[in-house]
This record gives C-alpha cells, sequence and structure tokens, in this order.
C-alpha cells in the first residue's frame, strides 16, 4: 500500500514507550586494610656473570620436592572388595547350613507325625477288632423269645 521508504501517517505507527529503570548505585563499603609485614625481609644477591655483566636481584630459595610416598602393593579399593567377597561367602555358607537345617527338621517332624498315626491307627484297629471276642454280656436267641405285652421273656 505504502512504499518501503515512504514515512507513515502517524495514526498508522505502532505507539512505543520507554521507561527507564533508575538504578540504586551500590554503595561500597572499602575493607578495612591492614598492613601486613612480611616475616622477613628477603636478600638481594649480585651474580657476575661470564662477559662481566652484574645482575642483581632477590635470592629465590630452591624448591625441594616432597618425599614421594611409597604405594602398597595391593590397592585399599581391592582389599575392600576381597573383605566383601568373604563377607558373602560367610553369608552365603550359613543361608546354605540354616536351609539344611530347615529341611531335616521338617522330615524329622513329618516322619514323627507319620509313626504317631502308624501307633495311633494300630492301637484303634486292636480296639475295634478285640471288642467282640470278649466273654462278658449276654447272649440272647430272639428266636426262643416269647413277645408279651412289648417285653421280651424266655
Amino acid at each position: 500500500m505504502y512504499p518501503q521508504n515512504t514515512p507513515r501517517p502517524p495514526a498508522q505507527r505502532a505507539a512505543e514507550v520507554h521507561c527507564p529503570t533508575p538504578l540504586t548505585p551500590a554503595v561500597a563499603v572499602p575493607a578495612p586494610l591492614v598492613p601486613v609485614q612480611p616475616a622477613t625481609v628477603p636478600t638481594v644477591a649480585s651474580v657476575v656473570l661470564p662477559d662481566g655483566r652484574i645482575v642483581t636481584g632477590y635470592a629465590v630459595p630452591s624448591a625441594h620436592p616432597e618425599p614421594v610416598t611409597a604405594k602398597p602393593v595391593v590397592s585399599r579399593a581391592a582389599v575392600n572388595v576381597a573383605l566383601g567377597g568373604v563377607g558373602f561367602l560367610a553369608v552365603c555358607g550359613g543361608l546354605l547350613l540354616l536351609t539344611t537345617f530347615i529341611t531335616a527338621l521338617t522330615a524329622l517332624i513329618t516322619q514323627l507325625i507319620t509313626l504317631a498315626a502308624v501307633l495311633f491307627g494300630g492301637f484303634i484297629a486292636v480296639q475295634v477288632l478285640t471288642a467282640g471276642r470278649h466273654g462278658e454280656g449276654t447272649t440272647v436267641s430272639i428266636r426262643k423269645a416269647v413277645i408279651k405285652r412289648n417285653h421280651f421273656h424266655r
């Protein structure tokens, strides 16, 4: 509608409002300065070079390397893994013994129950089979009995 370089009427322009936010300056409290005295004043050394020049400066103490500590032949991690394995084997052995004990106890209880059933069943069988052989009691022959007034008479 409008060419690119033509200014647009004010009604068609987008209104942009910029409100700057004021920044409050941070109040920097200066840290108190504490004068530090060097423990020792380094000595100044002069060195004469082979070509005759003299170099002057502070002497730098030579750096002594720290002694190397001897490393153990076996690392601590390997020892910890080995001890953990020994503990695991001990627990597994104990669990194996526990399951063996439970199995043996179950077999013993089963055998005791079977023995009790056999003995009790035998006792009951003896009682039932010997009940008719005793000579006690009265034998009545019904063929010879005479019934009078709802009573048996011999």
